[in-house]
């Protein structure tokens, strides 16, 4: 590999000779002015001003920022080319059918979620290249970071407006497959085992982690299995699981001995790499699941740590919610429903109840085991409002059957409990051991599905696509810019 890597330097320097001397003074011209007209009130002017002014373009062009709160259904051309001629006649050229020269216009309309870029002749580019810029701005955009993304707009802009030809893609590409394709074969092998090198080390590392804690931990979680009541509903479910408990600290401990074994090579490997993360993912569930005998011991038998434990099992129920409000004022939240009051009004009794459950384990009027079922029971009714509020918000974003079944699938999809690797995701609590994880419908996983299912529904309604026209009121104006959603 050392040749290739000799052939690839050797290669680079090749390349680098076949450019003009003036590249690296490529960016050289700052914009000739910068002008704001934030009508929608969204961008923070003392950040976004001096980041622009300090972003270099190819060529003299005066910049324009404008944002307007719209709707879904508006089309952003239409309105920026009404905008400029009720106000702003200097942005359209003297024959009132083009973008004025050297003009760069960036659009934003944080309500319709829409995004555009206009330009002059001389600073035309591409619509793939328009769509580019826009694309630059969009995941900050869906967080709602403003400024942020009109800067990175603007700097994607900044790239692609009068490129040099020898800094165009199309020229890259090309002189890199020319300059070889093995090198890049080569320089592409060295990334990836470099990559996954780092990755197979850091699963080791949390593999680790929990591995020693368990280690440590071994004796008293024997001794707390071994005080469990049995008779418990909820013990005996926690038993069950730690029956296999050695048996999956001894494979554990075979796959710490495995991975430790790796030399700095082997761990480059793509298998070795999955190896490291069945450690990790092994010692983290017995760690998670250490915790949980040990907190059903000291609940269940009233030791003298079990508020501390009681608290552990409230605690995903204290952050669902706590998460209500900010998932009922997001957007297409439907926050003024019915269904929204009803979740509201259960989230304050939720807070007296648990005050009220707290109390009574305490001077011990009701028995760890009824307060754990009334913690069940308060979790699944929280299941079924947000199941009942899913109906409303999806009644509320989709425009047919089609698009509420694409965001129903969503939501079952992300109740269902699967993470990114297919796998069934795990509560440690004692609710979460005895129950599977899907059993509780919360705030995050609501959450979850709502943005895939919007995001799923906006795909299909090719709401990514870029608009060019300048609807009815445009009349002939044919000026270079296109929109998009996001």
């Amino acid at each position: 590999m050392n040749t290739a890597v000799h052939r690839l330097v050797g290669l680079l320097l090749v390349l680098a000779a076949l450019l003009p001397a003036g590249s690296a003074a490529a960016f050289a011209d700052p914009p000739v002015s910068v002008e704001v007209q934030d009508t929608a009130g969204v961008l923070d002017q003392n950040k976004l001003i001096p980041a622009l002014e300090g972003i270099e373009f190819h060529e003299p062009t005066r910049v324009v920022i404008y944002t307007y709160n719209g709707s879904t259904e508006d089309n952003l051309n239409e309105e920026v080319l009404r905008f400029a001629r009720s106000g702003h006649p200097e942005w359209i050229s003297p024959d009132g059918q083009k973008w004025a020269d050297g003009m760069f216009i960036f659009a934003l309309d944080p309500i319709g979620r829409h995004v555009g870029t206009y330009m002059g002749e001389d600073r035309k580019v591409s619509l793939e290249q328009r769509s580019d810029i826009q694309d630059a701005a969009k995941d900050l955009f869906r967080d709602a970071q403003w400024t942020d993304g009109t800067i990175a707009g603007v700097r994607r802009g900044a790239e692609l407006i009068n490129q040099p030809w020898y800094l165009s893609a199309a020229f890259l590409i090309i002189a890199w497959v020319t300059a070889g394709t093995a090198a890049l074969g080569a320089a592409a092998w060295i990334t990836v085992r470099a990559v996954t090198r780092s990755s197979s080390r850091k699963e080791i590392e949390r593999g680790d982690q929990s591995y020693a804690s368990v280690s440590m931990d071994l004796e008293v979680t024997e001794l707390n299995a071994g005080t469990i009541p049995e008779a418990s509903r909820y013990g005996g479910h926690v038993l069950e699981k730690h029956r296999t408990f050695l048996n999956r600290y001894n494979t554990a401990s075979q796959l710490s001995n495995k991975v430790h074994a790796l030399s700095r090579r082997d761990l480059g490997r793509r298998r070795h790499l999955k190896l490291a993360r069945e450690y990790a993912d092994a010692a983290s569930e017995l760690d998670a699941l250490d915790d949980v005998i040990a907190d059903t011991n000291a609940l269940l038998n009233k030791a003298g740590t079990w508020p501390a434990a009681w608290d552990r099992q409230l605690a995903p129920f204290r952050k669902d919610l706590a998460g209500l409000e900010q998932l009922l004022t997001k957007r297409h939240g439907q926050g003024d429903s019915a269904t929204a009051a009803a979740l509201r009004s259960f989230r304050d009794q939720s807070h007296r109840d648990i005050e009220r459950w707290t109390a009574e384990l305490a001077e011990a009027k009701i028995s760890p085991e009824k307060a754990l079922d009334r913690l069940y029971d308060a979790r699944s009714r929280l299941a079924v409002l947000l199941e009942n509020h899913a109906q409303t918000v999806i009644e509320g974003f989709a425009k047919n059957e089609r698009e509420a079944q694409l965001m129903r699938k969503e939501m079952q999809a992300a109740q269902d409990g699967l993470n990114h690797k297919r796998r069934r995701s795990y509560e440690p609590s004692i609710l979460g051991t005895v129950y599977p994880s899907y059993n509780f419908f919360s705030v995050a996983t609501f959450n979850s599905g709502l943005n895939t299912g919007v995001s799923g529904v906006s795909s299909a309604r090719g709401g990514g696509g870029s608009t060019t026209g300048y609807g009815s009121s445009g009349g002939s104006f044919s000026g270079s810019g296109s929109s998009s959603s996001f």
